[in-house]
C-alpha cells in the first residue's frame, strides 16, 4: 500500500518527569523519533506508515495501541518474541531534559534490510529517517541505507533528520555515517546543534552552505527557539522563533519534521510548509511529553489565526 510518509526506525516507550528536578512523578509517554514524525504528521492530515520491529511485550502492545489510535498504519511493523521494546526516561534540571536508554538488544536494533516492505518503499511519496535510526545498531543502520537506495532508485523522495546522540556512538563514527545518509537525500533537517557538531562550524549560514554543496536541494536548519533557517535552489531564508510558555521541548523536532513534510505532500511550497511546521514545534513545547502536546491541524489554523501567519525573509 503507498502512503505519503514512510517512516523508519526504532520507536520507546517513554517515561518523562513532571513537577521539576526532585520529583519523582514520571508521566508515561511515548518516543523514538521517526514515530512522533509519522504521529504529527499523521496528526496534520498525511497518511503514514512506521516500518520497525517492537517486542512480544506489554510496551510493545502500547505501541502498536498509539499508532492505531493516530491513524499510522502498523500493517508493515514486525513483533519479536525473543527481544524487548525499548524504553527511556526524560528527567529536568537547570541545562535541560537529560535522556537515559534502556535500549540494548531491543527488538529494532536486529531489523535488516530483509525486514523492509519492498513495495510500501517503492510506492510511497517520501521515506523518513534519522540520525538515530543510524546510531541504533548496525543492523538497523544497514536497513535504512538499504531503504534509502530503494528509494532513490524508485524516484521517490528522501528526508533526513540528523538527531545525534553521542551517547549510542562516537562523534567520527556518527559524522561518516550521517553525512553519507544526507548525501542521498532530498531533503535535510538538521538541528544547528547537530550541525556545529558534525561540521565544526558555528555560523549557521557557512552550515546551510555546507550541507547545499553536498548536493542536498532543500536544507532546512532547525534553530530552537530562534527559529529556522532555509536553503533551497532560490536562495536563503530565515523564519524567528515564535515565543510560547515553553514547558517540555521534548521531540519539537520530531514534530517540526512531521510538519513540514505533511505540508509538502499535501502541496504547500516549501517556505509555507516551514512557516507551517515552525508554529507547529512552537505548539508543541507548551506540554509535557514527545507526543501528547503535538497539536492537530485544528491548533495550528487557530493559531495562526491568533498571532498571525509570518513568511520567511530571504537573507
Amino acid at each position: 500500500m503507498p502512503f505519503d510518509i514512510l517512516c523508519l526506525g526504532e520507536a520507546m516507550v517513554e517515561f518523562n518527569q513532571t513537577g521539576g528536578a526532585d520529583s519523582d512523578q514520571y508521566l508515561r509517554g511515548y518516543g523514538g523519533d521517526t514515530s512522533n514524525c509519522a504521529i504529527a504528521a499523521a496528526r496534520q492530515g498525511a497518511s503514514a506508515a512506521y516500518c520497525t520491529l517492537v517486542g512480544q511485550d506489554v510496551f510493545g502492545d502500547l505501541l502498536l495501541d498509539l499508532w492505531q489510535r493516530e491513524q499510522v498504519d502498523t500493517s508493515i511493523v514486525g513483533r519479536r518474541s525473543d527481544s524487548p521494546t525499548a524504553v527511556y526516561f526524560v528527567t529536568h534540571g537547570e541545562t535541560g531534559h537529560t535522556f537515559t536508554y534502556y535500549r540494548k538488544g531491543s527488538a529494532a536494533s536486529y531489523m535488516t534490510p530483509a525486514d523492509l516492505p519492498g513495495e510500501a518503499l517503492e510506492q510511497s511519496k517520501l521515506l523518513h529517517v534519522s540520525g538515530i535510526t543510524l546510531a541504533v545498531s548496525d543492523s538497523l543502520r544497514e536497513t535504512a541505507m538499504a531503504a534509502i537506495a530503494r528509494m532513490r532508485k524508485a524516484g521517490r523522495k528522501v528526508s533526513f533528520d540528523t538527531n545525534l546522540r553521542l551517547k549510542l556512538w562516537s562523534l567520527e563514527t556518527a559524522r561518516d555515517a550521517i553525512h553519507a545518509a544526507l548525501k542521498q537525500s532530498d531533503i535535510a533537517l538538521p538541528s544547528l546543534e547537530d550541525a556545529t557538531a558534525l561540521t565544526g562550524l558555528s555560523d549557521p549560514l557557512a552550515i546551510l552552505d555546507y550541507y547545499r554543496d553536498m548536493g542536498i536541494p532543500l536544507v532546512v536548519l532547525k534553530c530552537g527557539a530562534e527559529g529556522v533557517i532555509v536553503s533551497n535552489r532560490e536562495g536563503r531564508w530565515r523564519l524567528p522563533g515564535h515565543r510560547v510558555p515553553t514547558v517540555d521541548a521534548t521531540g519539537a523536532g520530531d514534530c517540526f519534521d512531521g510538519a513540514f513534510l505533511a505540508e509538502l505532500v499535501r502541496g504547500a511550497a516549501p517556505l509555507d510548509a516551514v512557516a507551517y511546521a515552525n508554529a507547529a514545534a512552537a505548539l508543541t513545547t507548551i506540554g509535557y511529553g514527545a507526543v501528547a502536546p503535538i497539536p492537530r491541524r485544528a491548533a495550528v489554523d487557530a493559531f495562526f489565526q491568533s498571532v498571525g501567519r509570518r513568511a520567511p525573509e530571504k537573507i
